[in-house]
Order: C-alpha cells, then sequence, then structure tokens
C-alpha cells in the first residue's frame, strides 16, 4: 500500500550548503516534491530570501531561515505548523557534521520527525534515538539497506517491458540529472504521453516518486536484480508509453562511477545525456579533469548499444547570455540536440524522442 501525499509539512535543513552541489538534495525538495509541504528551507548565508529566488531567479514562496528553531516559530506565524526536518544536505560520503547533529536534536526537541538520505544513520545514534522516543517522534533514514530477504537478483524479465525505456545520464555526478529526469517525465505528459519516473536515489524517494530504489544503499550482488525489479514493477502496473530512469554518479566519475548497472541492467533504448559545460573537474575532486563529452557519449553508446539521442546542460557558472551560444556549440560537435531544460524547457528533447515513441 503506498503512502497518501503529502505527509506533512517540512523544514529542509541545508546549513552551509544551499546553492551548492552538496545542496542537491535540498534543491530537489525545493523544485519539486510529493511527499512533503515544503514550508522553509535552514541556511543562515542566505537567511530572510526566497528559495527559489537564489536557486532558480523565480520566488517559490519558501522563505529561508538562519537556523532550525527559527524556521519553526516562522512556521507557526504563518499558521503552517511543521511537523518534519528533512535533511537536505548531500555532502561527500554522505556523513553528518557534530554541527548538523545539534540542529537536528535540537528538532527532534521542538517535536519535529526528522527523515534522512546521509550514510550516517541517525536512528543508530543512540543519543537521538532516546531523544526521538522521549519527544514521541520518528526518525527515518531512508538509506538503511532493505532487508536481504526483500532483494531481488536479475532474472532477465526486463526484457517484457514495452515502455520506451529512457535514462537520464549525467558526465559527473551532482550535474542535474534527477530535475532533468522530472522535468522529461512532465514535458512527455504534457505531449499527450503517459510516463512514469524510475527514482535511484534517496532524494528521489523524499520527493514521492512511486517507483524507485536507492542504489547506493544496495549490496553489490543485487543492484542488477533491484534495476530490473522496479523497472519491470513500473511497467507491469502502469504500462506507460515511457519509464524515465534517473542515472546515478557518471561512467568515468573516479569517486562515483554510476550508471554501468543502469545500462546494464536497466537496458535502456535510448539515453538523455546531462552536461556541466563549464566544469573542468569531478565535482568535489580537483586535479581530476572531466572527460571529453564526446568520448563520455561514445563509452554509453558502445557499452550500451543504443543511443544517446539529446544533450542537456547544466547552466552552472554561465551567465544567462552564453547558455544559447553554448547549446548550439554543443549541438554542432556532437550532433544532437541540446537544450538547458530550466531555462529553455525540454522541446527538443522530445521532438528527438518522438520517432521511438511512435515505433
Amino acid at each position: 500500500m503506498r503512502p497518501s501525499f503529502p505527509e506533512g509539512n517540512a523544514i529542509i535543513y541545508c546549513q552551509g550548503a544551499f546553492g551548492t552541489s552538496n545542496g542537491k538534495t535540498a534543491h530537489g525538495l525545493v523544485r519539486h516534491t510529493r511527499r512533503y509541504r515544503v514550508l522553509s528551507v535552514v541556511d543562515a548565508q542566505y537567511a530572510g530570501h526566497d528559495a527559489g529566488e537564489i536557486l532558480d531567479g523565480q520566488p517559490k514562496g519558501i522563505p529561508i531561515y538562519a537556523d532550525v528553531e527559527t524556521a519553526v516559530e516562522g512556521a507557526h506565524a504563518a499558521g503552517n505548523e511543521a511537523t518534519h526536518l528533512v535533511v537536505g544536505l548531500a555532502p561527500d560520503g554522505g556523513r553528518l557534521s557534530p554541527e548538523a547533529r545539534q540542529e537536528v536534536m535540537r528538532a527532534i526537541r521542538l517535536g519535529l520527525n526528522v527523515d534522512s538520505g546521509l550514510h550516517d544513520f541517525l536512528s543508530e545514534d543512540q543519543e537521538i534515538a532516546c531523544l526521538a522516543m522521549q519527544s514521541g517522534v520518528r526518525i527515518r533514514d531512508v538509506r538503511k539497506p532493505p532487508p536481504r530477504d526483500e532483494l531481488h537478483f536479475f532474472t532477465g524479465k526486463i526484457e517484457e517491458v514495452a515502455s520506451l525505456k529512457i535514462a537520464v545520464l549525467g558526465t559527473d555526478s551532482a550535474v542535474g540529472k534527477r530535475t532533468t529526469a522530472w522535468l522529461l517525465v512532465e514535458a512527455l505528459q504534457a505531449a499527450g504521453y503517459s510516463a512514469e519516473m524510475i527514482g535511484t536515489g534517496q532524494t528521489a524517494w523524499m520527493q514521492g516518486v512511486r517507483y524507485g530504489i536507492i542504489l547506493d544503499s544496495l549490496i553489490n550482488d543485487f543492484v542488477s536484480g533491484e534495476i530490473e525489479h522496479i523497472v519491470w514493477t513500473a511497467w507491469n502496473e502502469v504500462r506507460p508509453d515511457a519509464l524515465v530512469i534517473e542515472g546515478q554518479g557518471s561512467l568515468m566519475n573516479p569517486a562515483y562511477p554510476g550508471g554501468f548497472e543502469i545500462l546494464a541492467a536497466g537496458r535502456p533504448d535510448v539515453v538523455v545525456f546531462q552536461h556541466a559545460p563549464a566544469r573542468k573537474d569531478y565535482d568535489g575532486f580537483p586535479g581530476y579533469q572531466i572527460h571529453p563529452l564526446r568520448m563520455q557519449i561514445q563509452a554509453i553508446e558502445l557499452i550500451s548499444g543504443r543511443p544517446v539521442i539529446a544533450i542537456t546542460i547544466n547552466h552552472e557558472n554561465l551567465a544567462e547570455a552564453e547558455i544559447l551560444t553554448v547549446c548550439q556549440t554543443i549541438a554542432k560537435e556532437t550532433g544532437l540536440p541540446t537544450c538547458d531544460p530550466l531555462t529553455q524547457g525540454m522541446h527538443q528533447v522530445i521532438e528527438a524522442l518522438r520517432p521511438h515513441l511512435s515505433s
């Protein structure tokens, strides 16, 4: 039985990271979530601003506060009592800092349930767990591995899936794959196609994706089987025209070499490829230069035997006036339609997909 959404009113904790790649979970929740009503974001450096304006230049009615206590007070003053603190940080290694730990405990004392996607499991922290029990609140560690007896091994049933399988992969981690995947689902639906998102990370879970796994919480032996099973389940239950699979990491990222299992087990029919043209090095690893875009496209097509049909860009560190020129340059170099989903929409991607959806 799937939960009914929204589950409650959430404050997103992103102290010191909003607007950076380490705040990508918070960014995703500000842009889109079914699971919560997002009331506010916590990050002192942007206190007093609107989260949507900081993120995309468009107000969303989501204020940013300096700390958890002020955010709770702000929610009360607005007549919307907060029910959840969601940890919106996505630091390298998924660890919780001592400062953030204190803020989580403060939230528990204020009566908030806590959802966390970090690798530091709050429910296994004795002090935090006892405090939560005393306060009558719930802690959910989204990245806790499922019981082994619930995991699936690859069987080959992916070949039954008749929906068009579209993988949104990328040239780096924290490059916008999930955001583009959601925008692609919405664009497909607006164009008259039925489409379902396949989430593969903790943020997609927090956004309320109907079909998803948390890939980096799984035992390696079962990763391929879990990918196959969730794609097959979505097809079996919904039978949409398209299934959009969220990518993880990138094929050549030294710390997050994701995508291999998605290509091997998800067996996408086509790939949409997300790229940040202004990045020189892999995210968080200075000196590890990002492999050239054309090389990465060749690697995907060699491994999968399927085409990359469009490039979508992340416009970080690009001036607004540069975006169109950059897209045109990439399109000329690769021969593929190229767009910035957040500023230009997904029309070019939909047009590139139409021949595959019609076949």
